[in-house]
């Protein structure tokens, strides 16, 4: 990088006018769901052509507040519940399809099953590359 000019000034700039025709939009979807349902949503998504997601271990609770268990005869109550936290970034032309296949493998029918988001996404960059939004996906 020349010295004197500002790291800043060498990104590529998106143009501050809404999104073009031609551009296509991007979703993020973050799913919420129980950890033995992990491995099967990921072969189902990926024979949906999604080809990457990110995936956390977290604890939360919603509906059911969490439950007791015993433990060496003791009883113990268990606030927060261990869930696995998928993030997954495609076209919105497939965030509808992604949502179903999530939905449908991730049920178990019982209080618990997890929760499903989708957001926009302002902008996507590969830092590789530098490739943006669809591209960098």
């Amino acid at each position: 990088m020349p010295r004197g000019e500002p790291f800043c000034d060498l990104l590529p700039v998106r143009p501050k006018a809404g999104p073009s025709i031609e551009e296509k939009s991007v979703k993020l979807i973050i799913a919420a769901i129980k950890p033995f349902k992990l491995e099967e949503v990921r072969e189902a998504l990926s024979a949906l052509g999604v080809r990457g997601m990110m995936v956390t271990e977290i604890k939360g609770f919603g509906s059911q507040s969490g439950h007791t268990e015993i433990y060496r005869g003791a009883e113990y109550a268990v606030n927060f519940v261990p869930k696995m936290k998928l993030e997954i970034v495609v076209q919105d032309a497939m965030a509808d399809q992604v949502v179903e296949t999530i939905a449908t493998t991730a049920r178990t029918d019982k209080i618990g099953d997890g929760k499903i988001f989708v957001l926009d996404v302002q902008q996507a960059v590969r830092v590789r590359t530098g490739e943006t939004d669809d591209d960098a996906i």
